[in-house]
């Protein structure tokens, strides 16, 4: 009996996997131009903005790089963090690597909060909207990355284009959920003295929500950014530039030595980046 309702369960499978093979294949066809605007633009952009970074002097960027986390920070142990950090990397000749990497996660962040913030608003407004997209944020960071990786590569080919979509899907639910937490923990009592004041919705949340929730939305940016520093070996197996590709070469050929120097390159990257970004925390 038990075996029979197996049988039966089985027999009548649901094809989820056909219906989302067929739903890609409809988008390959019928928006062909579409993609090859949205491939073309994105290879344009990261590969511009890698080719400029790596075509300037590394010690002008370290500098660089070193004079603008002290004007932010105005402290002394980020700066000396960021420039012994660069320098390591420069060092251990994976420089061109991280401007590859560097482009490739600053792209990411951006089209993630340019695309995130708003929708974390909408949200935060509209709280059927934020349930609908509650389940979908959810499937997004939980689905395995690879799931994904296999219909924009189908859709985009080898290449960036694909890595940096698989790491904007990745990436982009941070900024949704602190942006919606911010501006939702924003207080009753300020929005209320903003109305009495006679201030319209767009000036109450430029003025009031926006500037109350910016601390939640960098830490979105913050998360945004580590997240896609996550995603950087898994986009090189799609063709991906940048620090992937060493990691990724030395799993095919089993060097622990390039392993371990293009890993610790991200780290150095990842521990940069976080401080430079982080909010709240002027001394550090």
């Amino acid at each position: 009996m038990l075996n029979a309702a197996n049988d039966w369960i089985t027999s009548h499978k649901i094809p989820l996997g056909l219906w989302m093979s067929d739903l890609v294949d409809l988008v390959r066809i019928h928006c062909t131009g579409l993609l090859d605007v949205i491939s073309g633009t994105i290879t344009w952009g990261v590969d511009s903005f890698t080719a400029l970074l790596q075509a300037a002097p590394p010690i002008v960027l370290i500098v660089l790089a070193v004079a603008g986390t002290a004007a932010l920070k105005r402290r002394f142990l980020a700066p000396t963090l960021v420039g012994v950090g660069l320098l390591f990397i420069l060092n251990q000749g994976y420089w061109d690597d991280t401007m590859a990497t560097l482009s490739l996660i600053l792209f990411s962040t951006l089209i993630s909060m340019l695309i995130g913030v708003p929708l974390g608003i909408a949200a935060a407004h509209r709280p059927w909207l934020d349930k609908a997209m509650h389940p979908l944020l959810d499937l997004m960071q939980t689905l395995p990355t690879f799931v994904y990786l296999i219909p924009t590569l189908i859709l985009f080919g080898l290449g960036t284009v694909p890595g940096l979509i698989s790491t904007i899907i990745f990436a982009i639910p941070a900024p949704i959920r602190m942006t919606e937490m911010g501006i939702a923990s924003v207080s009753k009592t300020f929005l209320e003295a903003g109305e009495a004041f006679g201030a319209t919705p767009r000036q109450l949340l430029w003025k009031i929500e926006l500037p109350a929730a910016l601390p939640m939305i960098r830490a979105g940016l913050t998360q945004c950014i580590m997240l896609s520093l996550s995603m950087v070996v898994i986009a090189a197996l799609v063709g991906a530039g940048g620090l992937g590709v060493p990691v990724v070469r030395a799993l095919n050929t089993v060097q622990v030595d390039v392993g371990f120097e293009a890993g610790f390159a991200i780290v150095i990257l990842a521990i940069i980046l976080d401080r430079v970004c982080r909010s709240g925390d002027s001394g550090q």
